[in-house]
């Protein structure tokens, strides 16, 4: 199945993983009580309209003689990693916000698992034809967050995912020592300095120009892909590929973007998953920089210049890192509209439903969630038993 093939992954959760390939195998082309079930299942994942269970068993049927499991993994097992699934202990947790549209499985390849958890990961992505001035911020971003115990994780693609994990890998040697940052000396922690989220298979470097990085990133971090070796990456598996990226950190940067970059997409997925979501400004006469401003004019994300912005957003989350606290005021700067009028409608002293605060805030639900996950994150919402309330940073 394609990533976040919806059909296939509610007959996967009515049936289970094994149970619902036999399925497929068995060559039946209709069952009532299952195409009813997984009706229930994409109705609650917001798809209330799909093209019913003989249609796509259509689309699966000619996979099935090229389906070589067993070769799969004793593929990826000569290159030394491996494939994990929800059920074991190393998966990414933060992986099941996806909610249906999580991976089915993840292949991987590199220094080992496990991969970090969300709070120490930031993602830094943009255009892949990036300036100088891209080039230079993003390597420095990367670089200093590596620094404070934060593992950056990109696409491998050009341009400024490349000087993503070229800046985090430079930085990688360096923090043997102790870490200064906020209050104190902090003590290094092993930690993968950068992961690489592939739209193919972890045997294929794609790009091809970027083999000699990829395998740098192979050697000192990991590289993890939702589809099996030897498959090729297309557009619409480097746009489902964003989703885990933005996923899998606290925080997805985008340091340049045209108006229309994949960037954007990777920036959005975030924004829909209650992520914190930063954009590096850039020249107003710059195109490459259209999509970060963009960004910001539309509140989707918070302006950040330098690693230690985006660890002070990131609430300080990287291992045994220690900030100082986070000052009130500024954080109000750099929230977006919607959210501020989310933060004037929250009430001190008592809990709030979230269709009060549509109706306190003008707003509707989906932004007013979206703003809550963002305020939850910098302190400034809480999540109470009977509904939100302000916080205090």
């Amino acid at each position: 199945m394609e990533p976040s093939d919806f059909p296939g992954l509610a007959l996967i959760e009515v049936l289970g993983p094994e149970e619902a390939l036999a399925f497929i195998a068995s060559g039946q082309s209709s069952h009532a009580k299952i195409e009813q079930e997984m009706s229930v299942v994409l109705a609650a994942a917001g798809t209330e309209r799909w093209p019913g269970l003989s249609e796509v068993l259509q689309r699966w049927w000619p996979r099935l003689r090229d389906a070589g499991a067993q070769r799969d993994v004793e593929t990826v097992k000569r290159l030394g990693g491996g494939f994990l699934v929800p059920e074991d202990p190393q998966w990414p947790q933060a992986l099941q916000d996806l909610q249906l549209g999580a991976p089915i499985g993840l292949w991987f390849r590199g220094a080992g698992l496990p991969i970090p958890a969300q709070g120490s990961c930031i993602a830094v992505v943009g255009s892949r034809d990036s300036t100088s001035y891209g080039a230079n911020v993003a390597s420095e971003i990367t670089s200093s967050l590596v620094q404070r115990n934060f593992t950056v994780v990109s696409g491998g693609a050009y341009g400024i995912d490349a000087h993503a994990h070229r800046g985090a890998l430079s930085a990688a040697g360096t923090r043997s020592g102790a870490v200064r940052a906020g209050r104190g000396d902090i003590p290094a922690v092993n930690q993968l300095p950068t992961l690489a989220v592939m739209a193919g298979g972890v045997d294929r470097f794609y790009p091809s120009g970027n083999e000699e990085l990829l395998r740098a990133v192979a050697r000192q971090g990991l590289i993890v892909a939702e589809v099996p070796p030897g498959t090729n990456p297309t557009r619409y598996r480097f746009l489902q590929r964003n989703r885990l990226i933005a996923a899998l950190c606290a925080m997805t940067v985008v340091v340049e973007a045209r108006w229309r970059s994949g960037a954007l997409n990777t920036a959005h997925h975030a924004e829909q998953l209650s992520r914190l979501v930063g954009a590096v400004p850039g020249s107003v006469y710059s195109a490459n920089s259209a999509g970060c401003h963009r960004l910001l004019k539309e509140g989707a994300a918070v302006c950040v210049s330098d690693a230690a912005d985006i660890a002070e957003l990131a609430g300080g989350m990287g291992e045994h890192l220690v900030v100082e606290p986070v000052v009130e005021a500024a954080l109000h700067d750099g929230l977006g509209t919607s959210d501020l009028m989310v933060l004037d409608a929250l009430p001190l002293h008592v809990t709030t439903s979230v269709e009060k605060l549509c109706v306190v805030a003008g707003l509707g639900a989906t932004t007013i969630l979206a703003g809550l996950g963002r305020l939850e994150a910098l302190g400034l919402a809480e999540r109470r038993a009977g509904g939100w309330k302000r916080g205090v940073p």
